[in-house]
């Protein structure tokens, strides 16, 4: 089993739930976040004083999936959210040991 993290611009958030439920992701947990890679924040302008924007707000997208799964799963996000502009986001993929359906107790790719 996989878990796919990504970090993606707020807009685009809507495209890419529509496109993995279209591939047939099941769930998935969204959590606002803020942060900065390259972009290294940006400047706002309230009430006439420009300040520093250090930290970008940004969506961070969590799905658990089948290891034959996961290549589908992060090419539907590179395909629906990339704008071709710093900031676009980033993808992490890691290795999950151990999934467990609370309510049922199921475990492994069963939990899923």
């Amino acid at each position: 089993m996989k878990k796919i993290e990504a970090v993606l611009r707020h807009f685009k958030l809507e495209d890419v739930k529509n496109a993995l439920s279209e591939i047939g992701v099941a769930g998935m947990t969204i959590t606002e976040v803020r942060g900065f890679g390259r972009q290294k924040g940006h400047t706002e302008t309230y009430r006439g004083t420009e300040y520093a924007v250090d930290f970008v707000p940004k969506v961070k997208l969590e799905i658990a999936v089948a290891e034959d799964r996961a290549q589908t799963v992060i090419d539907t996000i590179i395909r629906t959210a990339q704008t071709g502009q710093i900031g676009d986001g980033k993808i992490f993929v890691s290795d999950l040991t151990e999934t467990i359906r609370i309510r049922t107790g199921e475990t492994g790719n069963g939990a899923l």
